[in-house]
Order: structure tokens, then C-alpha cells, then sequence
């Protein structure tokens, strides 16, 4: 194999298995790539997006909204607690999502409001948004 072997997984299924020639994850300090012989590594990752190259030079892209990624072997294992493909975001319901959180976080001085909820909830919506109309 002079690939690298992918595995995405999400609480409700697995979404993604399959050859790829690279990766780029929003890690919790900016994003990075893994590449062919990349060393040993396991961190968590944060809202963003996930990009592969597949072995056919495909482009896919991927909102997600977190997780935990482990690279061993040339092979990479990737917990996602959500994962959606750029061109199957609903973007009508992230468009809701997104003025739902707006309006919540609206209300934060009356003492009703989970604001870092809200503001997590923005920070989804908005980049599924950003994701699915390719900015």
C-alpha cells in the first residue's frame, strides 16, 4: 500500500473508509495534514473542515464537528461526533440552526440562556453553512 488507509466514524455509523493520499483536520491549534510515513499521533480536533485527497486525486470535503483522530502505520482513525459531506448539507436547516443560536444568544442578560451552548451551536451552524457554499 502506498496510500494511506482512512476510517471516519461518527456515534451513528461509519461514514467513510477507504485509500486517500492525504488529510487536512482542524486541529485545536490550527489545521494539519497527514501525509504517507507521518508519525505516530493521537489528538483531538475541533469544528471545521476535514479535506481529503482520495488516491484518485478526488477531492472530498467534510463539515465535522469535532473529534478524536489517531494516525499509526500509515493508517488513520477518525471519531467524529458529527460528520456531514459538503454537498449533502441541508442548507435551509443550518440556515435555521444558525438563526435559532442567534436568537438564543440575543437573549444571554436575561439568565435563561446556556450562552457557551448557544455560541457552540452558532459556531456548527455557521460552518456548515461556510462549508456547503464552498467559502
Amino acid at each position: 500500500m502506498k496510500n494511506l488507509d482512512l476510517e471516519i466514524i461518527t456515534p451513528s455509523k461509519p461514514v467513510y473508509h477507504g485509500e486517500i493520499l492525504s488529510i487536512t483536520i482542524p486541529g485545536t491549534d490550527g489545521s494539519f495534514q497527514v501525509l504517507r510515513n507521518h508519525a505516530p499521533l493521537m489528538s483531538n480536533f475541533e469544528v471545521g473542515s476535514i479535506k481529503i485527497t482520495e488516491a484518485n486525486n478526488n477531492q472530498v470535503l467534510f463539515a465535522t464537528s469535532g473529534g478524536t483522530v489517531e494516525v499509526l502505520h500509515n493508517k488513520i482513525l477518525i471519531l467524529a461526533d458529527s460528520l456531514e459531506r459538503a454537498d449533502e448539507i441541508n442548507l435551509t436547516r443550518a440556515e435555521e440552526s444558525a438563526k435559532r443560536a442567534q436568537e438564543r444568544l440575543a437573549k444571554k442578560g436575561r439568565g435563561e440562556v446556556d450562552v457557551s451552548r448557544a455560541e457552540a451551536a452558532l459556531n456548527r451552524a455557521l460552518n456548515r453553512l461556510r462549508i456547503a457554499k464552498g467559502l
